[in-house]
């Protein structure tokens, strides 16, 4: 199993950290405010330790688990402590009128972050298009959720889709690094289908193969 690090200490972290202490891996949580992170290692459990924010996280995968209007300013802060480091970015860059998107036209959210974090950072996009609270369940209606990745380096996504198995996910590559604007698009979906037909957070949007 693998040490997992958690930047973050809200709903998806907490998701991430519980799914991941409950399958074996080792868990680090890290995050602004310290007793927030000593409290969700705490209801984890499992050995889930604490990491000082900004100091170089232990593990093998990276997650990015703050709100995308913080995400820059956390990758940045952390600065060369990423470097080398397998990030999976599970932010969407989302404006308050929750049909747009904050970043730049040309760009997308997993591209901006990895211009923030060293060069030699992989960057890996996953877990944006589920709702914490169904994330944290599993499985939907006894079926594996669908863990959508995209990223450029086909080791790092490999890494990564291993680790959602681990989880009791199913991970469906859909691609290069590029795509993960297609992602942050399912997020609008979500969104538009929460506000104008389904009118609730208990869905999640997979893929139903035949047989």
């Amino acid at each position: 199993m693998s040490t997992i690090s958690i930047i973050g200490s809200g709903g998806m972290a907490a998701a991430i950290a519980g799914l991941a202490a409950k399958a074996g891996h080792s868990v680090e949580v890290m995050s602004r405010n310290a007793a927030k992170a000593q409290a969700l290692a705490e209801r984890v459990g499992a050995g889930a330790t604490t990491g000082t924010f900004g100091a170089a996280p232990a593990g093998d995968i990276v997650i990015l688990a703050v709100p995308y209007s913080a995400v820059l300013d956390v990758v940045k802060q952390y600065g060369d402590k990423l470097a080398g480091k397998l990030l999976v970015d599970i932010t969407n860059p989302v404006a308050a009128d929750l049909t747009s998107f904050v970043t730049p036209g040309d760009s997308f959210g997993a591209q901006e972050i990895a211009r923030a974090a060293p060069a030699d950072a992989v960057i890996v996009k996953a877990f944006n298009t589920l709702f914490s609270h169904v994330l944290a369940a599993g499985s939907f209606q006894g079926r594996s959720l669908d863990v959508f990745i995209a990223g450029d380096d086909a080791r790092a996504k490999g890494h990564v889709a291993v680790f959602i198995e681990s989880l009791g996910l199913r991970p469906m590559d859909i691609g290069l690094l590029p795509m993960a604007r297609t992602l942050e698009h399912v997020c609008l979906l979500s969104l538009g289908l929460l506000a104008h037909a389904i009118k609730h957070t208990n869905f999640s949007i997979g893929v139903s193969l035949p047989g």
